[in-house]
């Protein structure tokens, strides 16, 4: 018997839902950042054991579109409600049950088995420092009681995805609810995206880390080359923008700010391959390119 099936993540922004799954697939497939609307896509980490295979999709933050981007990122992740045969649905201890009603709405009237995952269960500890166990455990109580009353159907695990707390119990949940099935990818593979979108997610990762305000959201990064050497991986990324003030911002004084952000995202790809990275980073104006469904289409933010 073979078991395997699509687990996908869903949730609002800045809930961990990319710390959970690469907690879960066990390798860093997805950029996770203290920022909100890290994720844009959809992106699928593969599970493989020789009696099953279990697809994680991690997808955007759940939120109300102000431009042609977000109503992308917004239609990953309801798509993710489509092809599912485990849901995962990522809250933590301090948000708002009633946060994107909508969405919730859609995840009600589901009639695969969904989890509710409570996370950050370790900020409620570190947040009651004064407090007893006992308290804990009857805020804890509340939130899971707030919950059941929205999901009365859905299974409700406290986690924290950061401590590897409750993954454990998790994935051998999901192990327990997936169908039988013939693999739906090669055995080998570990995600569903080529190279070249790692590249780009690495590098517009360390601009998060590293750029305040607007700029990292106003930021998207094509590579152009891609060539894979004997002993080395040459690659020219292109760092796009929307104003000339913001790509004065990214370069940096006497280009100090792009340097250090290339050299970063070199280390962090070497580490990623396992190969030394030779890679040229440029940076382009794009007008409005969030808002253009052209240059969207070109950049892969096309849920269908």
């Amino acid at each position: 018997m073979h078991k395997a099936g699509f687990v996908n993540i869903v949730g609002n922004p800045n809930v961990g839902k990319s710390t959970l799954m690469n907690q879960l697939v066990g390798e860093r497939i997805s950029i996770a950042t203290f920022k909100a609307q890290t994720t844009r896509h959809r992106i699928m980490g593969i599970v493989n054991t020789d009696d099953m295979q279990i697809v994680f999709s991690d997808t955007p933050g759940v939120l109300k579109p102000n431009y042609k981007l977000q109503e992308s990122m917004l239609a990953f992740s309801e798509s993710a409600l489509q092809d599912a045969d485990v849901l995962l649905y990522v809250t933590d201890v301090v948000e708002n049950p009633e946060k994107n009603k909508d969405f919730l709405e859609k995840v009600q009237k589901m009639t695969i088995p969904v989890i509710l995952l409570i996370n950050k269960i370790d900020e409620l500890q570190s947040n009651q420092n004064n407090q007893s166990n006992q308290n804990i455990q009857n805020l804890l109580g509340d939130i899971v009681a707030k919950w059941h009353t929205l999901l009365p159907d859905a299974e409700i695990l406290p986690i924290s995805a950061k401590n590897k707390f409750g993954t454990d119990i998790l994935l051998k949940r999901i192990k327990e609810l997936l169908p039988e099935s013939p693999a739906y990818f090669d055995k080998d593979q570990l995600t569903d995206k080529p190279a070249r979108f790692f590249v780009s997610e690495i590098i517009r990762e360390k601009i998060l880390l590293y750029y305040d305000k607007e700029i990292p959201y106003a930021v998207e990064v094509r590579v152009e080359r891609f060539k894979e050497e004997p002993k080395l991986i040459r690659i020219n990324a292109v760092i796009y923008v929307e104003r000339d003030s913001q790509k004065g911002i990214i370069i940096g004084h006497q280009g100090v700010a792009l340097k250090k952000v290339s050299t970063e995202a070199r280390k962090a790809l070497e580490k990623f391959f396992d190969k030394p990275i030779y890679l040229e980073t440029f940076v382009k104006v794009d007008k409005d390119w969030r808002s253009s469904q052209k240059e969207l289409d070109s950049f892969g933010y096309n849920p269908e």
